[in-house]
């Protein structure tokens, strides 16, 4: 699919996935690495494959003398491809922003104004811009470009969250949230067709608790889902904007950003909106950043 096209609708069918065993390392193909510690993080329980980054201290930097621009890491996708050696791709969702005359004397927001959000994977990056009207080729939604051509090599600066904590029950996630410690969440999903794998780690915006249900449920996003169906050129051409949601380990249901008719009956005008949600099959982890009292 063109980067400069809009994406097709997303159903449940599309999407369709199986859950399978979970591997991981830290790749960094494309970006240079910036002061962190190198100490293995400590955990509690059970740790998971991927260590967790610390997401309220973890950003992607950029060398460009004319805009050495940070970006927060709001999340990242690890995609993986069972059928090769080749290393597993990280990509790097970064918060929005809005689009701006940088540097001006005044008028520093444009008038015809968009969202603005940037994902580094490798050696590239997909640029997301959002528009109240449904972009036109001139001016995509979706804009594919190298990383080094727009603000130089990135650089990242990841902490590991430590210690952390995997909170493998319900009454160690209710805890873990009464006492206020960082959430962050592993989702893995696996295409057994394409021998296509990902985990999605993201921290939790929000969690939801039932004291008489004795049950969560996590509600986070934007996260970077891939498309595991089939191998994209370059690779971060697979990924779209969406928000997950999950209250049992072996489950996870999605919505997309995708264009999406105003009108009940699907004709008329559309805008860029999470609509067409699905349900998938997924392993899901929930960590808690720190300890349990």
């Amino acid at each position: 699919m063109s980067s400069d096209s809009a994406p097709p609708a997303v159903t449940r069918r599309q999407f369709i996935a199986a859950t399978s065993g979970a591997f991981a390392t830290m790749s960094l193909s494309g970006c240079r690495s910036g002061p962190a510690s190198s100490e293995v993080p400590t955990f509690m329980s059970e740790p998971p494959e991927v260590f967790p980054i610390d997401y309220g201290r973890s950003f992607l930097a950029n060398p460009s003398p004319a805009n050495s621009v940070r970006f927060w890491i709001e999340s990242r996708t690890i995609l993986f491809d069972d059928n090769s050696d080749s290393e597993p791709i990280h990509f790097y969702q970064c918060a929005s922003c809005k689009s701006e005359n940088t540097f001006g004397e005044k008028d520093l927001l444009y008038a015809d104004n968009y969202d603005f959000m940037p994902i580094f994977g490798g050696e590239d990056l997909l640029i997301f811009r959002r528009y109240v009207r449904i972009m036109t080729e001139s001016r995509p939604y979706r804009h594919l470009n190298k990383a080094q051509d727009v603000w130089g090599t990135p650089i990242l600066k990841l902490i590991p969250a430590k210690p952390f904590t995997v909170l493998d029950s319900w009454e160690k996630i209710r805890d873990a949230t009464a006492e206020g410690l960082p959430l962050i969440t592993h989702t893995e999903i696996r295409d057994e067709n394409s021998g296509l794998r990902a985990i999605i780690e993201c921290p939790t915006k929000t969690m939801n608790i039932s004291l008489d249900k004795k049950m969560y449920q996590v509600d986070t996003g934007p996260i970077a889902f891939p498309d595991l169906s089939k191998r994209y050129d370059p690779p971060i051409d697979c990924l779209r904007l969406a928000f997950v949601v999950f209250n049992a380990p072996h489950f996870a249901d999605f919505v997309i950003e995708q264009p999406t008719p105003v009108a009940k009956d699907g004709t008329g005008v559309k805008v860029y909106h999470y609509s067409t949600p699905f349900s998938i099959s997924a392993k899901n982890t929930v960590m808690a950043q720190g300890s349990l009292i």
